[in-house]
């Protein structure tokens, strides 16, 4: 017989544990049964995230590190970027996993099961999975459809990355620093540059990171990381103690409109991941705020949680970097010259008004917004 719950989440990654941990908060929720379903147990540490806040946030007893000072160096300009009243922080997926584990298995009304879903059959409200079936008057799926990468209407650069946590024998590192992006080391006509975030006086994460409509060897990332923290760092003697890769998608392909009355996407299914940045912690907890508040007052999930205006934004910025992604390093300079780090993170946490968005826009001018404005228009 099938196994039946009131909401089963598909995914137990940021998107699913964020909602699950959510649900468990409201009391509203308290007398359904929920089904967490995902074929990983979620036991080893396999991402990085990071935002930036102001003040004290929801998950500050996880946080690795976090900084009120960071940098962003160009060829043409370094800039000491001030965040206060915001600080960036830093949390491994590990540490966020094993918390929201733990806390849901305290609750009689949460259940993880381990197990991977092939179809949703919403006629019969039933998920299909490989070892078992399952009933639910609603699913929140956050499983990515590849299909949208045949899609020639929408704009797909990548975030992909590699990153080194390393030790070094002397102290080298400021702490109290990080670095957002540094583009001394690049890759030929790319937005590509490096990413540091140090942990310690003799311990850091540095990632170098591409922002293109391609992917790469794992040979490229290693050459322009050692190269980096050779040349920049000017470390000779270092010790690997971990590694992580990845890839992000940063499009404007409208992942949310597969969300149905009985099935809504969540996380970068549900267009949750902010296109022109791969930001997602942030953005996550605010939507599913959004639909914790939706489902409560009796209204579609999924309704009035994206900001339509900001997705323009962004499909217009994404187009740029796709047909001339040479320009990056040019407009992230300007982005980050012309505007205070506080202005950039409200205008990035979509809280900006129309003015205040024009006032970005201009300050990044270039003649290519213009013609990939009319491409996107028309």
């Amino acid at each position: 017989m099938p196994q039946k719950f009131d909401y089963i989440i598909i995914g137990s990654g940021l998107a699913g544990l964020q909602l699950a941990y959510r649900l468990s908060e409201d009391p509203f929720f308290q007398k359904l049964q929920i089904a967490i379903i995902d074929p990983s147990a979620k036991d080893t540490n396999d991402k990085t995230w990071c935002f930036w806040e102001k003040g004290d946030g929801k998950w500050d007893n996880l946080i690795t590190k976090s900084w009120d000072h960071g940098k962003f160096i160009s060829t043409e300009t370094n800039l000491d970027l001030e965040l206060k009243p915001y600080s960036y922080k830093m949390l491994k997926s590990i540490d966020f996993y094993n918390f929201v584990k733990s806390e849901l298995k305290n609750t009689s009304n949460f259940h993880f099961i381990l197990d991977e879903i092939i179809e949703i059959d919403e006629d019969n409200s039933t998920a299909l999975g490989k070892n078992d079936t399952y009933i639910a008057t609603h699913f929140f799926d956050s499983r990515i459809d590849s299909d949208y990468l045949e899609d020639s209407k929408s704009t797909k650069i990548f975030q992909h990355f590699k990153g080194l946590h390393i030790k070094t024998s002397a102290s080298v590192f400021d702490e109290s620093t990080f670095t957002m992006m540094d583009f001394r080391i690049k890759f030929p006509d790319s937005t590509s540059f490096t990413y540091v975030l140090p942990l310690s006086e003799d311990e850091a994460l540095i990632e170098y990171t591409f922002f293109t409509p391609f992917l790469t060897e794992e040979s490229i990332y290693n050459t322009y990381l050692h190269t980096y923290i050779k040349e920049i760092l000017k470390i000779e003697e270092y010790e690997i103690i971990d590694t992580e890769k990845g890839v992000i998608p940063m499009t404007d392909y409208a992942f949310h409109k597969a969300s149905s009355p009985k099935v809504t996407k969540i996380g970068t299914a549900g267009s949750w991941v902010k296109g022109s940045t791969g930001y997602s912690f942030k953005h996550t907890e605010k939507k599913i705020a959004q639909l914790v508040e939706n489902i409560k007052s009796g209204k579609e999930p999924q309704g009035n949680i994206l900001n339509v205006r900001s997705r323009w934004y962004d499909a217009i910025f994404l187009d740029v970097l796709n047909r001339n992604n040479e320009l990056g390093e040019q407009l992230f300079t300007k982005f980050y010259t012309n505007n205070t780090p506080q202005e950039i993170f409200k205008y990035l946490d979509e809280e900006t008004a129309i003015l205040e968005e024009l006032k970005i826009m201009i300050s990044m001018y270039h003649s290519e917004f213009i013609r990939s404005f009319l491409r996107k228009l028309f």
